[in-house]
């Protein structure tokens, strides 16, 4: 019995110390996880300062709500511009509701593929109130984290076709 229970401890142990470092090997390899990148965004919590593209001054403020289950982007917070993002998880996949201020609420499904540790990508999911073929309204979005500096870089499409991009440069304030 005595012997047994050793093992058993064993294989415990051996699970419980290989699992973080197969983690570190994904994020190594530059890989990650739905859940992963979820926790990342969690991080940004507070207020950011900065621009949007190059000479618009564009804040944004982060806010974890719903006990931890949603996170909450504020752009242009306090301005007619105002919009927001909401961050949560589905079935095991993070997904992403834009709420415009042209009042279109295009949906995102992060893109694991193109994402790695330090640059999480959503890719467009459908939306309400928009026809993809003939509105205008924000297609994709990238979000880079590193070094206490954010940079959000969203596409915008119209008439079916690529339009533009809008780069948000900021940093915590």
């Amino acid at each position: 019995m005595r012997k047994t229970t050793f093992f058993i401890g064993l294989a415990v142990a051996a699970l419980i110390t290989a699992a973080p470092g197969a983690w570190a090997g994904d994020e190594a390899a530059g890989k990650i996880d739905p859940k992963t990148a979820f926790e990342k965004l969690k991080t940004l919590a507070g207020e950011w300062t900065g621009t949007a593209d190059e000479n618009m001054p564009g804040g944004v403020i982060y806010r974890v709500t719903g006990n931890g289950s949603v996170v909450m982007e504020t752009m242009f917070p306090g301005t007619n511009h105002e919009m927001i993002n909401m961050y949560h998880m589905v079935d095991g996949e993070l997904v992403a509701t834009h709420y415009c201020s042209s009042g279109n609420q295009p949906h995102f499904k992060f893109d694991a593929a193109k994402s790695t540790p330090t640059e999480l990508v959503f890719a467009f999911n459908g939306g309400t109130n928009l026809d993809p073929a003939k509105d205008s309204y924000v297609r994709g979005a990238k979000i880079s984290i590193g070094d206490g500096k954010l940079v959000e870089d969203w596409t915008f499409y119209g008439g079916g076709k690529e339009t533009g991009t809008a780069t948000f440069k900021l940093g915590r304030k």
